[in-house]
């Protein structure tokens, strides 16, 4: 019976160490991928920021070469 409850302990002790180094390691590539993940937002995030100001700075390229060109659009 001693052998029996010994043999459940060590295979438990040894299915324990065996989870906790998977966890570690799922963790470490979970970290890995949310880093990469914040890394792509903040890259999205100030593309965003940037476009509206590209936009307006296109407007007043179109409206300059309309100037040049003598060509203007009549207004609706």
């Amino acid at each position: 019976m001693a052998e029996t409850v010994i043999c459940a302990v060590i295979t438990g002790a040894v299915t324990l160490l065996g989870v906790l180094i998977s966890n570690s390691k799922s963790q470490a590539v979970t970290e890995t991928r949310l880093e990469e993940l914040t890394r792509e937002v903040r890259e999205h995030n100030g593309f965003a920021k940037r476009m509206p100001v590209v936009e307006e700075q296109i407007k007043v390229i179109n409206h300059r070469i309309n100037d040049l060109e003598g060509y203007h659009k009549p207004h609706d």
